[in-house]
């Protein structure tokens, strides 16, 4: 069964039955259910609603099928087409749409794809709005509008080069800088969306381009998440074509990854800190990030004056927590730069634009720069267990067992030591323990997470 239903949205493998795959009859249910929360939220007004997709092989059929099943319900749409996710949350707020529906399964393979639903403010549907989707979807009692009340086409048009416009005209953008330099990027846009739009953004800042998996085929020449194992091709083009640097995005150009003149790995935990070292040297403030990423950002925060604060995993949740505490920069380890100053959402172009200005301000090159940050190394693992296990109750002995140190709460368990951390979640969907550390090696990060795992299984009799 791949048919993911999550607080989201919904996701799944193209093909197959109905309610265990992504399948026509899915799609226009859970968009017919999205469609009666936006109504119920906006009472009396003619809903309008942007849809965007990336360059997937199923784009095209999912997008057909959104907005004829959002036309039947009586709403209005823009389609933006081809669209990043981060310009599509902005389409929703340039155009006064009451909401926004996504097309795109991120770093999934070619195989999957997704809704991904977005409320007026152009931002994910908080857990509250998510859970009433997956409730409403599963209701058959809604009818559809007559003839004369059914929606159209507002528009079709092509936002992307707003969203460039917008992103070189924010205050911190140097675009004279960054043109000085003549940077010569290598762009891995993993045959998605990104391979219209960061060529462009880039060549407008003055760069020599050399474009990788450009075209938007949807056919993704590697494992599209963008992960060190999956960019030597990127690693040997920066060599050989003696670039400054390279570049990598995701299908949806919301995480944003750098490959140094070397061709090492600038390290994606390292994007948010980068840029977040440029944005607080300008505006001083706090920063937010998911408690899964990097202390390299709380290190930066507190050397800059700042403060740092940590939000529960998922980008919702990391953009409720830049709001309350008013957070001039923040994001995710996972690339995803998320800039209050253009919107509050994940963006590879605005993340982009601010880390080359910063390099063009420096003088540095991208091993410098990245020297200049304190190391740290992570390693990810996972524990296995019985779905007869109390999962809560086994974290709740971990955090008794480590009562005397600075422990969070929010999201799972994590424990800050002076030097490493660890983070243990639970799974949603599977009897599962994720167990995440960070220390000043790989051996000590490591060795940490076999350490917590040989406690954990010791807790469950494993």
């Amino acid at each position: 069964m791949t048919l993911i239903k999550s607080i989201s949205g919904i996701r799944g493998t193209v093909g197959g039955p109905a309610g265990e795959n992504l399948t026509p009859p899915d799609i226009v249910k859970f968009t017919t259910a999205y469609v009666r929360l936006i109504a119920r939220r906006n009472p009396g007004k003619k809903l309008t609603i942007v849809v965007g997709r990336d360059a997937r092989l199923s784009g095209e059929l999912v997008a057909d099928l959104v907005e004829g099943t959002l036309l039947a319900c009586g709403a209005d749409v823009i389609d933006v087409g081809l669209c990043t996710t981060p310009g599509t949350e902005m389409a929703v707020i340039t155009h006064g749409a009451q909401g926004g529906i996504i097309i795109t399964a991120s770093h999934n393979p070619r195989q999957w794809n997704a809704l991904k639903l977005l409320d007026g403010a152009g931002e994910f549907l908080d857990a509250a709005d998510g859970a009433r989707v997956l409730a409403m979807a599963e209701e058959a009692d809604f009818a559809y509008p007559s003839v004369d009340g059914i929606g159209h086409v507002a528009a079709r048009l092509d936002f992307n080069g707003e969203h460039i416009r917008r992103v070189l005209a924010l205050p911190l953008v140097d675009a004279a800088a960054v043109r000085a330099r003549r940077f010569k990027v290598v762009v891995d846009a993993v045959n998605s969306v990104g391979g219209i739009v960061m060529p462009k953004l880039l060549r407008e800042l003055g760069c020599e381009v050399v474009e990788l998996n450009c075209e938007p085929t949807g056919e993704f020449a590697h494992n599209p998440e963008p992960l060190p194992e999956n960019l030597t091709a990127i690693s040997e083009a920066i060599v050989r074509e003696k670039a400054d640097l390279g570049l990598v995005v995701d299908p949806d150009v919301d995480r944003l990854a750098f490959v140094s003149e070397d061709g090492s790995m600038f390290v994606e935990e390292y994007t948010l800190v980068a840029v977040a070292d440029y944005v607080l040297s300008a505006c001083p403030g706090d920063t937010v990030s998911n408690l899964s990423s990097s202390r390299a950002l709380r290190d930066v925060t507190e050397r800059r004056g700042g403060g740092y604060h940590a939000s529960a995993v998922g980008e919702v949740n990391v953009v409720a927590k830049m709001k309350e505490v008013g957070a001039v920069i923040g994001g995710e380890g996972n690339g995803g730069v998320i800039y209050p100053e253009l919107h509050y959402g994940r963006d590879a172009l605005v993340g982009t634009a601010l880390f080359l200005t910063y390099l063009a301000r420096t003088g540095l090159t991208m091993t410098a720069l990245r020297a200049t940050y304190p190391a740290y190394y992570a390693a990810k693992k996972r524990i296995e267990l019985t779905p007869a296990i109390d999962v809560d109750k086994v974290l709740q002995e971990i955090k008794a067992h480590y009562a005397g140190e600075r422990l969070n709460d929010i999201d799972g368990v994590k424990i800050d030591f002076a030097e490493c951390w660890v983070h243990l979640r639970k799974s949603n969907t599977e009897p599962i323990v994720r167990v995440y550390t960070e220390a000043k090696s790989m051996a000590e990060a490591e060795a940490l997470a076999d350490r917590f795992i040989g406690e954990i299984g010791a807790i469950c009799g494993l």
